[in-house]
């Protein structure tokens, strides 16, 4: 069920938004409400499942990792635990960042990252490679982010 919200509730949400570490009471005063009604708008908003939690956003190229590659893999799908067992395989890389699923051409994207392009060569040769089922692999070298939010229209 989608959950309705008013103006009140975007006002936080674009707040809480903009800067997610923000006290309850600070988060309040800026969307102009009190901070017991924040506090109650917020837990409604988490228990709805609106409100995932508030986490780091940690900036892996300001540590060190200069490389990230688009993994997109069709997978072999003559074998029943196709997806399975090379989902349970990815999870396991430490460099993979993240990993989705399709339908249509391509099954599976990973994002990986790696500190050089010769650290990259060293991950896709024996963790990329030896992942099980993979049918085809196709490679997307990131140059550039133009865009990068999490932030809803609200």
């Amino acid at each position: 069920m989608i959950m309705q919200i008013d103006d009140t509730d975007r006002r936080i949400l674009r707040q809480l938004l903009a800067e997610p570490g923000l006290a309850t009471a600070d988060l309040a005063a800026r969307a102009g409400v009190a901070a017991a009604t924040c506090w109650r708008r917020l837990d409604r908003l988490t228990q709805a499942g609106v409100l995932k939690g508030r986490h780091a956003v940690i900036d892996w190229r300001a540590l060190g990792w200069a490389v990230e590659v688009s993994l997109r893999f069709s997978l072999d799908k003559t074998n029943p635990r196709a997806f399975d067992e090379f989902l349970a395989a990815a999870r396991a890389v430490p460099e993979v960042i993240e990993i989705q699923t399709f339908l249509g051409r391509v099954d599976v994207r990973l994002n990986v990252i790696a500190r050089d392009m010769g650290h990259y060569q060293d991950i896709y040769r024996s963790r990329i490679l030896t992942l099980p089922h993979i049918a085809d692999i196709e490679s997307l070298m990131l140059v550039a982010t133009i865009k990068d939010s999490e932030s809803l229209p609200l």
